[in-house]
């Protein structure tokens, strides 16, 4: 599989590095508006791919992308001090609307799975300057929070996280919504797997597992400035899924006409991913307070859709 990487800073190079030492990508083409960057990320990583499997990465430009199955964005500018959410959504949406026609004359049958923040937000707008069919384009959606969940839960538990199901809907944001309901260990709810280990998910547990997940980011990113690692391995875990074909299930975000009382936005849900890209999009039976935290998340996200959308 041939993968592209529209942006060589922290993200971008990580899931690059991910991509090679997985081989999930047989050729990885970073492209960058910074050259010099891309140039020395791509050569960097190609001394460690001798390591791993003889995949190929290199940086280029835009017209490189050709061939490409999956194009990934982590390009955009990242939130500074004094800028509120959609002034951070109108820069980006500019940059946006540079690199996706870019993106369309050379790789038009690629996949389109966006990481760049607001990412559900972000990947609305791709959907529109794309005019992709909506399977098509990706959001990493709560993939990410979702493996933060399973960490958490499991080291609550003492157990691996590979048997752990559990998932984080709506937003990659602080509106996200845990769903607490709907986690598994094996074929037991959380509850019980914990009353039978003697340990009790009380309030104060239920508080600090949910502080941990929501606010994981601001807590890396207080000590080391940026997240990458995380979301570098939730990409290349979708990266995975349509290399293989596999049907997996994951959270990523897609675009709803209509969901949880929103119209016309991207909203992280459990969805059958494939070579394909979007297949089927699950929708569970939560809580009831789940459900009102969903529709609040999703109204959020309707407002700051339409205040930007209506710019393009």
């Amino acid at each position: 599989m041939k993968i592209a990487i529209v942006g060589s800073g922290f993200v971008g190079s990580a899931t690059a590095f991910q991509l090679i030492m997985s081989g999930v990508a047989h050729e990885v083409i970073l492209v960058d508006k910074d050259t010099a960057r891309a140039e020395a990320e791509a050569v960097d990583i190609s001394h460690a791919a001798p390591c791993a499997y003889d995949n190929r990465i290199r940086s280029g430009d835009y017209k490189d992308l050709g061939g490409s199955d999956v194009v990934i964005f982590t390009a955009g500018a990242n939130q500074k001090p004094g800028q509120t959410r959609l002034d951070l959504l109108k820069i980006n949406a500019q940059i946006f609307k540079e690199i996706i026609p870019q993106v369309m004359r050379y790789a038009p049958d690629a996949i389109l799975l966006v990481a760049s923040n607001p990412a559900d937000i972000m990947a609305e707008i791709t959907l529109q300057l794309s005019g992709l069919p909506k399977s098509r384009v990706i959001c990493s959606g709560t993939v990410l929070d979702s493996f933060r969940f399973c960490t958490e839960l499991a080291k609550f538990l003492g157990i691996s996280t590979e048997s752990v199901n559990a998932y984080v809907l709506g937003e990659h944001g602080d509106n996200e919504v845990l769903a607490w309901s709907e986690a598994n260990i094996g074929i037991m709810n959380i509850y019980d797997f914990a009353a039978i280990i003697g340990k009790n998910f009380t309030n104060d547990v239920i508080a600090a597992i949910d502080d941990n997940v929501r606010n994981a980011a601001y807590k890396i990113i207080e000590g080391k400035r940026a997240t990458f690692y995380g979301i570098a391995g939730a990409l290349t875990k979708i990266c995975h899924s349509i290399a293989m074909d596999s049907n997996a299930i994951l959270p990523i975000s897609s675009h709803h006409s209509t969901i949880e009382g929103a119209r016309d936005i991207c909203l992280a849900m459990p969805t059958i991913v494939n070579r394909s890209g979007i297949v089927k999009v699950l929708y569970p039976k939560l809580a009831e307070k789940e459900h009102i935290a969903l529709q609040k998340c999703a109204q959020v996200i309707e407002n700051y859709t339409q205040q930007i959308v209506t710019e393009l």
